[in-house]
């Protein structure tokens, strides 16, 4: 354990709602590990575990945790938002923005630009186009698409926030029922195109729970949580939505990508069932050394989350490189294997955070940005670009670095380096554009 993870340990105020950070990481946490058990890699390429064993589906009811993740943010947003607009000072949407994204984008940039100079010097060499190498290329960058969804949530706070302080539950009703109609609109009329308001309109809902939580709203989770999984359930019976939590390959409908409402009743369920837990989970969470471990964990789990998938390829790539075989996937040989790969994936993980995250702590003070009214439109015009170039690379991959392979966003194709240059250079806008000062943010 780290001095700086003792000492903030021990200065935190009574009053902070430690389940949260709990939630954070456990979230994240959850996420990894089920990303390691996904991956299925054999000499012909990287497949997808859920995708040759269906029956293991189910188990993304539990595995598919990042509905947590959001409604945490959402709950942090809320109280970080109003620490500010009680200080008054400046303008709040710039520092606001600048606070929450610095010790996001700087691991996240960092992922970025060391890839990038992977994917170059492996294209430059000859060797991008094998088969387990272009699909490494194309699979480590996907993970960023829960980034960019982050960043157009801390985007859209203020105006949801203050929806919600007028409306309450009726706000969170209004985007869930807006989701509801996508999906009516899309499976029952075929219109084009309009499933993908529900990016916004599904996740957007999730971060709404978490409005509702930092004003202790919600009261009755277990209602909650037998009522979303209810409607998971009655929708993937009945609906033309598939089982998974997660998206599968050459499915033709994915409750991920994008969202549908099975996916929000999903995280209904989520909710309630870790708001359940809330009570015993605070008591386990006054010991010293449990909050300890979670302070330390939740100061590198930024880290850990982006060179996950790293890890796991290098474990696959060594045992290539040693001349090993890789059993075919699903089989007994494959599954004893399971805990050797993900005991070293973790192991390696653990280097990667050792090596960079100095990029998740907190940065330098750096000179001011605009003042005055300049300062909200310059941020906003930061982090669209910043959400634009993370969500377009997690579509691109590093694969097509040079071949100007592009793919569609929003109905305009954009390609990798375009999509590394929007993350970089809005990146640059958001921390210019509030003051240097240091800012503690609630939550």
């Amino acid at each position: 354990m780290t001095a700086s993870a003792r000492d903030i340990a021990a200065a935190t105020p009574a009053d902070r709602d430690r389940y949260v950070d709990l939630l954070r990481v456990a979230s994240l946490g959850t996420v990894i590990a089920g990303h390691w058990l996904m991956a299925a890699v054999s000499g012909d390429g990287i497949g997808n575990l859920l995708a040759l064993v269906p029956a293991l589906q189910v188990l993304t009811w539990a595995l598919q945790i990042m509905p947590v993740f959001f409604f945490v943010g959402g709950f942090s947003h809320a109280l970080s938002y109003r620490s500010l607009v009680r200080r008054g000072e400046g303008s709040v949407y710039a520092a606001f923005l600048r606070a929450r994204l610095r010790r996001l984008l700087r691991p996240t940039l960092a992922f970025v630009l060391v890839w990038a100079a992977v994917a170059l010097a492996v294209q430059l060499a000859g060797h991008g186009g094998g088969t387990l190498t272009g699909a490494a290329l194309r699979l480590v960058t996907q993970p960023l698409w829960f980034i960019g969804i982050y960043l157009a949530m801390v985007a859209f706070t203020p105006p949801l926030l203050k929806l919600h302080e007028r409306h309450g539950w009726a706000a969170f009703a209004a985007l869930a029922g807006a989701a509801a109609l996508v999906d009516v609109l899309r499976f029952a009329f075929g219109v084009p195109y309009v499933e993908f308001l529900n990016f916004a309109l599904v996740w957007l809902a999730v971060h709404q729970l978490g409005f509702l939580r930092a004003d202790g709203r919600i009261r009755r989770p277990a209602v909650l949580a037998a009522a979303g999984l209810a409607g998971a359930a009655l929708l993937v019976a009945c609906g033309p939505y598939p089982l998974s939590m997660v998206g599968m390959p050459g499915e033709k409908v994915s409750n991920m990508a994008p969202p549908t409402l099975a996916l929000l009743c999903h995280g209904l369920w989520l909710v309630g069932a870790v708001q359940l837990a809330a009570r015993p989970a605070g008591a386990w969470l006054e010991r010293p050394r449990v909050w300890r471990t979670v302070v330390a964990a939740n100061g590198v789990a930024m880290t850990a989350f982006l060179w996950h998938l790293t890890a796991m390829l290098a474990v696959y790539g060594a045992q290539l490189a040693l001349g090993m075989d890789l059993p075919a996937p699903a089989t007994a040989a494959w599954w004893a294997q399971v805990p050797v790969r993900i005991l070293a994936a973790a192991a390696l993980t653990g280097v990667f955070v050792v090596l960079l995250r100095r990029f998740e702590a907190p940065a330098p003070a750096r000179p001011a940005g605009p003042a005055g009214a300049a300062a909200g439109p310059v941020a906003a015009l930061g982090i669209t670009l910043c959400l634009l170039g993370v969500l377009g690379l997690s579509m691109t991959g590093l694969g097509g670095l040079l071949d100007g392979h592009s793919a569609t966003l929003i109905a305009f194709p954009v390609t990798a380096p375009a999509a590394i240059a929007m993350a970089v250079g809005g990146a640059l806008l958001v921390e210019r554009s509030a003051p240097a000062r240091r800012v503690r943010l609630r939550g």
